[in-house]
C-alpha cells in the first residue's frame, strides 16, 4: 500500500480543483492565517538549504548556503493570499538576520495580506511601489501572483517583471512563476522566469506543460499536510491526472519474476521495422527491446537486413521478409506455423517507411496488443482511419511526437498550447492509449486517465532515441499481456525508464553525448540505483 507521501507526490491538480480542495480544509475548522503561517515557514526553512545554481557560483556564493544572514532579499507582494504567504516569508528572513525589501505595488490587498504588509513596516523593513530599489538584491521572492491567474499581466506590473527578467538575481517564485496560467502553462503577456518555484501543497498541471518548463526552474512540492480524504473528496468522478514516480514505475515493472518460468511465459514480442534506408531504425528498436528483458524477440526486416540484425542482436529470431524495389516490406514472411496471433505483442513502424503500408495494415487488423510509432503513425495518418482503431480486438498504443499527432489528429486540440488535454481528446477519439512525446511526455487512456512523465532532459532530442522507447514498451507490453495491469501503467513507466537513462547518461556524458545507441546502455542503469 501506497504511503501518503508517495500518493500527493502522484497527484495534478487544475486550479479548480485546488481552490475547492482549500475550502474544504478551511470549512473544517483551519484558519486561513494558521495555514498561510505553516506554508511560508516552510518556505522560509527551505531557502537556505537550497545548493546553489552555477550562477550563483560564478559569484562566489560559498558552500550549501547560498544566501547567508546579510544576503539582501527582495520580496514581490502581490495583492492576495500569495503576497500574504511572501510577506511571511520576508518577516522570517528578516528575524533571521537578512536585510529585507519589499516591493507592493498595490493600492488593494486582501485583508490578511494588508495585515502582513503592516505588521512589515512596524519591523521596519522598507516597502517600495517602484522595482528599482530591489535591483541590487542577491535574492527575491516572487509573490505577485500564484494560483488562477487568467488575465494577461499589464504595465507597470509586466514593467517590472521584464525588467527583472533581464538580471542576473536569483527568483524563488511561490506556487507558480508570476504570469502563467495554472493549468496550460501559458504566458499572459509576460512571466517571471523563475530560478526555482516552491508549488504549495500539490503539483499544479502548468508544472506537468512544456511551454512552462523555461519559467519554473527547479521545482519542489511544499507539503502541508492536506488530508487524502479532502483531495479524494474533490476528485473523486474526475479523469486522474498523475505523475509517474519511482516507485509506481517501478512496481509496475515484471520484477521480481517466479522462480520457475520459461522464456514463452516471459513474452514473445515481433517487431516489424526498418528498411534498406533505415536500417539504424531496426536495430535501435531490438536493442531497446532487448533491454526491455522480453523472453523470446522476434523482428521481422527486409531479407537484405537480416544479415545486419543478426550481427547486432544474435538472441533475435531475425525473420528476413520479401522486399518492395525500394527496400521497404513488402510481405510479412513469418516463420511456418507462425501467425501474428502467435505473438504477446507487436511493435510496429521504425523505419519502415510509407512504402510499407500493406504491413501495418496487416497489423492492425490482428488481434494483438500493438503499438504504432514513426512509419506506422505516418502510414495510419495517410489512411486516414483513426477511428477503426475503436474495432479492433485488442488494445492499440499510438507513441507520436507533436508533429505525428497533429497529422494524426487535426481537429483536436493544439497540442502546443495544452497537451493533457490534446492527449486526452486524442485517446477517446481512437480508443487508443496515447504517448504523445515531449519534455513532459503525456500518456491517456481512453477513459481520460493522464500519466505524465515529469522529468526528462533534452538529450534525448536525438534522432533514433524513439526507436529506443518503442522496443523497450514493446518488450514490457509483451511481458505483461497477460497479467492485469492496466496498459497505460505499462506504458507510463517505459516512458518514465525511457528519460531516466537519458537523464543518467547526460550526467555522465553531458547533453551532447547522448546518441540513440549509447540511450540503450543506459537502460539498465536505471534499475540498478
Amino acid at each position: 500500500m501506497q504511503n501518503r507521501q508517495e500518493q500527493i507526490s502522484q497527484v495534478v491538480v487544475t486550479a479548480g480543483q485546488m481552490r475547492d480542495i482549500e475550502k474544504r480544509i478551511f470549512a473544517a475548522g483551519m484558519p486561513v492565517v494558521a495555514l498561510m503561517e505553516k506554508v511560508a515557514g516552510l518556505i522560509a526553512r527551505r531557502i537556505p538549504e537550497i545548493p546553489p545554481t552555477p550562477l550563483q557560483k560564478a559569484y562566489h556564493v560559498p558552500s550549501n548556503t547560498p544566501f547567508l544572514r546579510g544576503s539582501r532579499v527582495g520580496i514581490l507582494v502581490g495583492p492576495g493570499h500569495n503576497g500574504g504567504d511572501a510577506l511571511v516569508v520576508a518577516r522570517e528572513l528578516h528575524f533571521r538576520g537578512y536585510e529585507v525589501g519589499i516591493y507592493s505595488p498595490f493600492s488593494k490587498l486582501k485583508e490578511l495580506t494588508s495585515q502582513h504588509l503592516q505588521y512589515a513596516q512596524s519591523l521596519g523593513i522598507p516597502i517600495y511601489q517602484t522595482i528599482e530599489q530591489l535591483l541590487n538584491s542577491d535574492l527575491l521572492i516572487d509573490g505577485l501572483f500564484g494560483l488562477g491567474l487568467e488575465r494577461n499581466l499589464t504595465d507597470p506590473i509586466a514593467s517590472a517583471i521584464n525588467q527583472l527578467n533581464e538580471l542576473s538575481i536569483p527568483i524563488y517564485s511561490i506556487d507558480l512563476p508570476s504570469g502563467l496560467h495554472t493549468d496550460t502553462g501559458v504566458v499572459l503577456g509576460t512571466a517571471i522566469r523563475a530560478t526555482h518555484t516552491f508549488c504549495l501543497g500539490l503539483w499544479k498541471l502548468a508544472f506537468l506543460q512544456d511551454q512552462a518548463l523555461e519559467y519554473l526552474g527547479k521545482t519542489e512540492l511544499i507539503d502541508f499536510d492536506i488530508p487524502l480524504a479532502d483531495v479524494e473528496a474533490v476528485l473523486k468522478d474526475a479523469p486522474r491526472i498523475k505523475r509517474i514516480t519511482p516507485a509506481t514505475a517501478l512496481a509496475t515493472l515484471p520484477l521480481p519474476r517466479p522462480a520457475v518460468t520459461h522464456k514463452y511465459k516471459e513474452g514473445h514480442l515481433l517487431l516489424i521495422c526498418g528498411s534498406r534506408r533505415y536500417a539504424g531504425g531496426a536495430i535501435l528498436t531490438g536493442l531497446g527491446a532487448r533491454a526491455s528483458g522480453v523472453g523470446m524477440l522476434s523482428i521481422a526486416v527486409p531479407e537484405s537486413l537480416k544479415s545486419l540484425l543478426v550481427s547486432h542482436l544474435p538472441e533475435a529470431l531475425i525473420v528476413g521478409c520479401p522486399e518492395t524495389e525500394t527496400g521497404a516490406i513488402a510481405q510479412l514472411q513469418l516463420p511456418e506455423k507462425t501467425d501474428l496471433s502467435s505473438f504477446n505483442a507487436i511493435a510496429c513502424g521504425p523505419g519502415l517507411t510509407r512504402d510499407a503500408t500493406p504491413i501495418v495494415q496487416e497489423a492492425i487488423k490482428s488481434d494483438r496488443p500493438l503499438l504504432l510509432d514513426a512509419d506506422g503513425l505516418n502510414i495510419l495518418a495517410q489512411m486516414g482511419t483513426i477511428a477503426t482503431l475503436k474495432k479492433r480486438q485488442a488494445v492499440t498504443v499510438l507513441t507520436p511526437h507533436t508533429g505525428e499527432f497533429q497529422r494524426l489528429f487535426p481537429d483536436v486540440t493544439d497540442a502546443k498550447h495544452d497537451r493533457v488535454k490534446a492527449v486526452q481528446e486524442a485517446a477517446a477519439q481512437s480508443g487508443a492509449v496515447v504517448l504523445l512525446k515531449g519534455a513532459r511526455t503525456a500518456i491517456a487512456n481512453p477513459e481520460g486517465v493522464v500519466w505524465i512523465v515529469s522529468e526528462s532532459t533534452p538529450a534525448l532530442a536525438r534522432g533514433g532515441s524513439g526507436d529506443v522507447l518503442t522496443g523497450l514498451l514493446g518488450g514490457l507490453m509483451a511481458q505483461t499481456a497477460t497479467k492485469q495491469i492496466p496498459v497505460e501503467d505499462i506504458v507510463a513507466t517505459a516512458a518514465w525508464w525511457h528519460s531516466q537513462a537519458g537523464i543518467i547518461a547526460a550526467q555522465e556524458r553531458t547533453e551532447l553525448g547522448v546518441d540513440a545507441f549509447t540511450l540503450t546502455q543506459f537502460l539498465m542503469k536505471v534499475l540498478s540505483i
